[in-house]
């Protein structure tokens, strides 16, 4: 396909970081290939988290380590991550062949291997036949599926995405979703997926961590944290209290 295979284990070990008056703590492991849902209020530290895995934060303290190797201190472009965005991050004067080809080379000097690569990408994500549009000529759902390809043909083992479907209807979103879980099964990357929709953690069957004030006040299945007999804060946050 793309050349993206396997996951790799991420870990957050006793992480400390500090945001204005708030300090947040995590302790965290999502296990190779796994796809794991960040959910909790706004302000609890959701995209921090993802930051600190892409390198766009540095902890305080702790570690964060990636496929075993300590990556605290590595810049974003040395740590085997892709991260999708809400806002999609296109450039509006590229078509999607090159906002995709992006992710293989900055420069966009594409060797034929590359151009299969994006070609591929393009395909999987269901954007055939569109490869010279512009962003302005694509749906926002159009829009999110550029971005996803751009993240496969970097290979890399782990994919974040921050609310990457936030601001798409149930519908788009589900069909996101879908094509998320397609890949996962593909290419069996490591998803951690920051989200206010908790009902997607129950579309991917995944893992879910619960986030509160800054640290992890619930994990494990999604299917067992939102039944019935879940933690007493994810019910009151999804106003399910009796």
């Amino acid at each position: 396909m793309t050349g993206t295979t396997g996951g790799a284990e991420v870990a957050l070990e006793q992480v400390r970081f500090s945001y204005g008056d708030m300090r947040m703590d995590f302790d965290l492991t999502v296990p190779a290939s796994q796809i794991a849902a960040i959910i909790g209020p706004s302000g609890s530290g959701k995209s921090t988290l993802l930051n600190l895995i892409a390198g766009f934060e540095t902890p305080q303290s702790g570690r964060v380590l990636i496929g075993g190797q300590d990556v605290t201190r590595a810049a974003p472009a040395e740590r085997p991550v892709s991260m999708v965005f809400q806002e999609n991050n296109l450039f509006a004067h590229l078509d999607v062949e090159a906002n995709v080809g992006l992710g293989r080379s900055p420069k966009l000097k594409l060797a034929a291997a590359d151009r299969a690569a994006v070609a591929s990408a393009i395909a999987r994500v269901g954007l055939a036949g569109k490869e010279k549009r512009k962003p302005e000529a694509l749906s926002g759902g159009e829009r999110q599926r550029v971005a996803i390809a751009r993240a496969l043909v970097r290979s890399r083992p782990v994919l974040l995405l921050d609310e990457a479907f936030a601001s798409l209807g149930p519908a788009l979103r589900n069909q996101m979703l879908d094509l998320v879980k397609a890949l996962h099964a593909e290419t069996a990357m490591t998803v951690l997926m920051v989200t206010h929709h908790p009902e997607d953690a129950l579309h991917l069957d995944s893992l879910l961590f619960f986030l509160e004030n800054g640290r992890i006040a619930a994990s494990g299945s999604a299917r067992e944290l939102l039944s019935d007999a879940g933690p007493e804060a994810l019910k009151r946050y999804m106003g399910t209290t009796a």
